[in-house]
C-alpha cells in the first residue's frame, strides 16, 4: 500500500556475514531520511526481538556509526534461529506480532536474511494481510550459501568467496613448502548448494588452486576419492589440496559427515561440521601419507578484512533499494541482482514475491562442474570473478579495525 505513515521494524535473522551490517546501515540510512518514516526500529535477535518486545530506536544512533557499519562483520542487533509454526496450525507468535506492530505503529518491515527467514517474512507479510493489517513487508536477502532462488548472486557471498579464494592460495604456498609429502583436505560451508566450496576455483586462476574440488551438487563416492588423492600425489611428489563443501553426501542422499551430527538446529537441520577430518583418516588410513584436516568455519562468514567492495556497496544498496520499494507500495518482496547483459559487469535490482524465494535452493548449475566432478569450470569463474572485487574496510586505529559501536537503545512502550 502507498503513502503508509508509521514506523520502520528492521531485524537480522540466520547466520551472519562480513557484510550483513551493510545492508542494514542501508535500511536505516535511507529510512531515516523517508518524510513517511515516523521512527526506525531494530530488532534484538530477530523476529525473538519483536516477540519479546525488546529493539532499538536507530534515531538515537550517531550517523557515523551507521556508516561504520558497512565495514562490520556479523549481525549488529544479534541474529536468531527461530521458525515461525504455520499460522493454521499456532497462529500464536503471529498475534503476538500484530499486537506490537499495532502497538508502535509499524507500518514497514524488513526481514534481513537466507531461505527459512525469507520464509518467516512470507509467513508474516501473509498473515498481516489476511489480518486487515496494512504494513509493507520486504526482505532483505544474506547468505554465504548464495542458494537463494532468483537473484544472480546473495549479499555476502562476494566476500566469503573471497576469503576462500585468497586462503586457499595462502594454504597452497604453505602445505607444499617441505620437500615431504602432504595431503591437505578444507572444508569449506556449503549444506546442500556448493557455490562456496566451488569459489576454491578462483585460486587456481593464479596457478595457486586446488588439486581437487568435491560439491554436494555431485554424489560423492569414497572410493573414487582415494583414487583421485591418490593419482595427484603420484603426480606431484605426494602432495595435494583437497577442497570439499560440508554438505557432500554419498548416493543415497546420507551426508558424509552426518555421523557426527547428533543434533539439529532450530529448522530441523543436521549440524554438519567435520567432513575434512572424516577424510584425512579415511586419506590416511589408505596412503600412509601425512594428512591435514582444515575447516574454515566461521571464519569464512567474518572474515571483514577481506571483504569484496563489490559485495559491500551493491550490499549496502540493497538495504537501500528494500525501504524504496515498501515507501513506494511494494508488498511480500524480496530484493534480488539481476546481472546486465554483455562483458561488462552490472547489476540491477528487481523485487521477487517471497513465496518464490522462500525455502528454494539454488545450486550450482551442473553445466559449471567438470566432467569429473572434481573441479569447476571457465562458466563459473567468468560469473565469479566479478563479485570479489575491490577492497574494502574499516578504518584503522591503533592497526587494528574501528567498528560500529551502537548505543541500542532500548524503545519503551
Amino acid at each position: 500500500m502507498e503513502n503508509l505513515k508509521g514506523a520502520v521494524m528492521f531485524a537480522q535473522s540466520g547466520g551472519p556475514t562480513s557484510v550483513i551490517n551493510a545492508s542494514a546501515a542501508g535500511v536505516f540510512i535511507e529510512a531515516l531520511g523517508q518524510k513517511n518514516v515516523t521512527a526506525v526500529y531494530g530488532a534484538a535477535h530477530g523476529i525473538k526481538g519483536i516477540l519479546n518486545e525488546q529493539f532499538y530506536d536507530i534515531g538515537k544512533e550517531d550517523p557515523k556509526e551507521l556508516e561504520l557499519l558497512k565495514y562490520t562483520p556479523s549481525s549488529a542487533l544479534g541474529s536468531v534461529r527461530y521458525k515461525l509454526k504455520d499460522a493454521s496450525v499456532d497462529d500464536t507468535d503471529y498475534k503476538r506480532i500484530l499486537e506490537v506492530f499495532s502497538k508502535y505503529n509499524i507500518r514497514y518491515f524488513f526481514y534481513n536474511g537466507g531461505n527459512d527467514s525469507m520464509d518467516t517474512c512470507n509467513k508474516i507479510s501473509k498473515y498481516l494481510a489476511k489480518s486487515g493489517y496494512d504494513c509493507n513487508v520486504i526482505g532483505v536477502p544474506k547468505t554465504i550459501d548464495n542458494d537463494l532462488y532468483g537473484t544472480d548472486h546473495c549479499p555476502g557471498y562476494g566476500s566469503a568467496a573471497k576469503y576462500v579464494a585468497t586462503t586457499v592460495m595462502e594454504v597452497n604456498l604453505d602445505a607444499k613448502v617441505y620437500d615431504t609429502g602432504m595431503v591437505c583436505i578444507i572444508e569449506v560451508m556449503g549444506r546442500n548448494a556448493g557455490w562456496l566450496t566451488a569459489a576454491s576455483a578462483l585460486a587456481g586462476i593464479k596457478g595457486l588452486g586446488p588439486d581437487l574440488i568435491y560439491l554436494p551438487e555431485v554424489p560423492f563416492d569414497m572410493d573414487k576419492f582415494v583414487a583421485d588423492v591418490k593419482r595427484v600425489c603420484a603426480a606431484n611428489g605426494n602432495k595435494c589440496i583437497a577442497v570439499v563443501s560440508e554438505g557432500i553426501k554419498f548416493a543415497d542422499g546420507k551426508y558424509v559427515g552426518e555421523f557426527k551430527a547428533s543434533s539439529t538446529d532450530l529448522f530441523g537441520h543436521a549440524q554438519l561440521g567435520g567432513v575434512c577430518n572424516v577424510l584425512a583418516s579415511v586419506i590416511k588410513e589408505k596412503t600412509g601419507i601425512k594428512v591435514r584436516g582444515i575447516e574454515f568455519s566461521l571464519m569464512q562468514r567474518c572474515a571483514a578484512h577481506l571483504a569484496s567492495e563489490t559485495d559491500v556497496e551493491e550490499t549496502f544498496r540493497a538495504g537501500r533499494e528494500a525501504v524504496k520499494a515498501a515507501v513506494s507500495g511494494q508488498t511480500d518482496k524480496m530484493v534480488c541482482y539481476e546481472r546486465k547483459a554483455g562483458d561488462k559487469y552490472e547489476i540491477e535490482y528487481k523485487l521477487l514475491p517471497l513465496e518464490l524465494a522462500a525455502n528454494t535452493e539454488k545450486t550450482v548449475p551442473a553445466e559449471w562442474i567438470t566432467a569429473d566432478g572434481t573441479g569447476l569450470n571457465e562458466q563459473f569463474v567468468k560469473y565469479a570473478l566479478p563479485l570479489i572485487q575491490g577492497d574494502v574496510k574499516a578504518p584503522l586505529v591503533d592497526g587494528l579495525p574501528r567498528f560500529a559501536h551502537l548505543k541500542k537503545v532500548l524503545v519503551k512502550g
